[in-house]
């Protein structure tokens, strides 16, 4: 029987300290898992994820490898427990859960996505440093018209602005110079939307990456990747991965260009996903995929108990 469960990892900003704990305690593969990025990393990630302190844990460095191993963590403990369960009809990973996608989808060795990851955050945190910018989550308006507006907004600023993620209808994070932005969230409001600052200094999925982009670059081609056994959607366009290049080029694309969430849950639910479980720290895609669609099911892996 095919399954038509499409399994979807959380990106930055669903950490959260004590990710990881419950599961550890209740099954050896998670707790593995967390000893194995130990291992990798040659420091304590487990500890920063069960204990924090939260800004260390937030700090993007961490963040992303963390987020990675709390996600594999879920579903190794998944598959352990309910070996009964067909596999995924397909998977999807928003940002930095793509990472957590290629694993599952046999693409990526853990062992290499967690290295991959550590470095994404670091590079990403140097052109943060290098280039300061600001992101904001606009609400009420359509993906086009805050397209458009962020269009005019760089042309009038003269900074970098532009749509980071479509994350579902009425729900548009943009990204850039802080001058930027500002003029964006200005527009925006005009127009009619909401615009909410987000707390991060890192001008994600914008221009402001390039740097990050071309040197993790040569990171992501030094990497072993395989096609992958499931079919993955990518966040750069919306559509199936299917070989080891198209892989590379998304890992390096994603830096510097939007998350298409919405098109890509629409692209899993027209291949004949109708339940969608979110695995990791966390509730967001969740959410975000009962208001792109409100018919399919969705639920969370990140406790005993969910997996019960």
């Amino acid at each position: 029987m095919t399954s038509s469960a499409a399994y979807i990892f959380p990106g930055q900003g669903s950490q959260v300290v004590g990710m990881g704990r419950a599961l550890v305690a209740a099954y050896p593969v998670a707790r593995d898992t967390f000893a194995e990025a130990d291992e990798i990393l040659g420091f304590a990630l487990s500890a920063v994820c069960f204990a924090g302190p939260g800004e260390v844990l937030t700090d993007t460095r961490n963040a992303q490898p963390a987020i990675l191993t709390a996600s594999i963590a879920a579903w190794r403990a998944l598959h352990a427990a309910r070996p009964e369960l067909a596999g995924p009809c397909c998977v999807a990973g928003h940002s930095l859960g793509e990472y957590s996608a290629l694993v599952v989808a046999g693409a990526l060795a853990f062992e290499d996505a967690v290295r991959l990851t550590r470095t994404r955050g670091n590079l990403m945190a140097q052109a943060g440093t290098d280039a300061p910018g600001s992101m904001a989550a606009i609400l009420k308006l359509d993906d086009e018209q805050v397209a458009a507006l962020c269009s005019q907004a760089a042309a009038e600023s003269g900074d970098v602005v532009q749509v980071a993620n479509y994350n579902s209808p009425g729900q548009v994070v943009i990204s850039g110079g802080t001058a930027g932005v500002a003029a964006a969230t200005a527009l925006m409001k005009a127009a009619g939307g909401r615009a909410l600052p987000l707390a991060v200094s890192i001008a994600a999925h914008s221009a402001l990456m390039a740097p990050a982009a071309q040197e993790f670059a040569e990171w992501v081609a030094g990497t072993p990747i395989r096609a992958p056994h499931t079919s993955v959607i990518g966040n750069v366009g919306a559509a199936a991965l299917t070989t080891a290049d198209a892989i590379r080029a998304e890992l390096v694309a994603q830096l510097t260009l939007p998350v298409r969430w919405t098109a890509s849950i629409r692209r899993m639910i027209a291949g004949g996903a109708t339940r969608f479980v979110e695995l990791g720290p966390g509730t967001v895609l969740a959410g975000l995929v009962k208001r792109i669609d409100a018919s399919v099911e969705v639920m969370n892996v990140a406790q005993p108990e969910d997996i019960q």
